[in-house]
């Protein structure tokens, strides 16, 4: 018997007394995320029995990860299944799960987790009050559709929230899919997100643009020049934090990075302001950290505030009385 349905009857559920051996599961958004959960639960025992996906390459995704599982309304996915996995883009899950709630699809006793980072449990309320055990379970990972994605959910963080009596049954469906589960409160599930997309999508981001500036700059092979710095630079700030800043910004630098900011206006201009952004939040945790003087960091938040905006009288009158 699969550890998550032993939990499920620890839990208490009204239907657990005569539930079967293995978990019935439907996944609702075969895309990117939910085709790869489903395939590791299939392979922990659980038999996928349905899933839904209105888009060529969802039916694609299923028809690999999932062979055999018939797509079907999402309705229908919630009534073959004693488990289901909701895998819908933020926006769209809210208006999901109230929908197939007025619709009457969800049942006491089911088992419902979302793959939402920024929403908690609060989301799964209308399939609460149906007798549903909602959980959120997040994968900390990034899944682009690609074939190995399925590979990287071995040892992937699960960012779980749950009722505290259900703690045990989101964390075994972790474990069970091959993640490592870790607990976010309901009130932090939003700042957490937050700060995954910045770490993740922000930095997906930041390498692309770097690397549109190389070959700006005549270099033909941008990927060969920054996979050795950007992976220094990487293992620098997970294991140093704002200690392992280097580079002009960490120097007080201001004249360097003054030239940055005039000779991307002229050959990038569209780049100029995610550079001065990011220059600037930069000198400001380069202060807090005590890696910049205050007599360093200050010019160089005057040259990065110059070169969004000139300064109107409010600010200069502001800036001199707090020298």
């Amino acid at each position: 018997m699969p550890a998550a349905r032993r939990n499920v009857r620890a839990a208490g559920l009204p239907s657990a007394a005569d539930a079967p051996a293995r978990l019935r599961v439907g996944i609702i958004g075969a895309g990117r995320v939910g085709a790869v959960l489903g395939a590791a639960l299939s392979a922990a025992g659980h038999d996928v029995v349905a899933a839904s996906g209105l888009s060529a390459a969802s039916a694609e995704r299923a028809a690999r990860l999932l062979p055999g599982v018939p797509l079907l309304p999402a309705d229908q996915v919630v009534a073959a299944a004693d488990l289901v996995v909701l895998a819908v883009p933020d926006d769209t899950l809210p208006g999901l799960v109230a929908g197939l709630a007025e619709t009457g699809a969800w049942r006491a006793g089911q088992l419902a987790f979302h793959t939402s980072g920024a929403h908690g449990l609060a989301v799964l309320a209308p399939a609460e009050r149906a007798g549903v055990l909602p959980l959120a379970l997040h994968p900390a990972m990034t899944f682009t559709g690609a074939p190995e994605d399925a590979d990287r959910l071995a040892g992937t963080p699960f960012g779980v929230t749950s009722h505290p009596s259900y703690r045990p049954v989101a964390e075994t469906l972790v474990l069970e899919m091959g993640g490592e589960p870790f607990f976010v409160a309901e009130g932090d599930r939003t700042l957490y997100h937050a700060a995954l997309v910045t770490g993740a999508n922000h930095l997906v981001t930041l390498v692309a643009e770097a690397a549109d500036l190389l070959r700006t700059a005549g270099v033909s092979e941008p990927a060969r020049i920054l996979a050795p710095l950007l992976s220094a630079a990487l293992d620098n700030g997970l294991r140093r934090g704002d200690r392992g800043l280097t580079g002009p910004v960490s120097r007080g630098d201001v004249g360097t990075v003054g030239r940055h900011v005039e000779t991307l206006a002229e050959r990038a201009p569209e780049s100029v302001a995610a550079y001065v952004a990011m220059a600037r939040r930069t000198t400001e945790r380069a202060l807090a950290a005590g890696r910049l003087k205050p007599h360093e960091g200050a010019p160089l938040l005057d040259l990065l505030r110059s070169s969004t905006h000139p300064a109107t009288p409010a600010e200069t009158h502001d800036e001199e009385a707090a020298r």
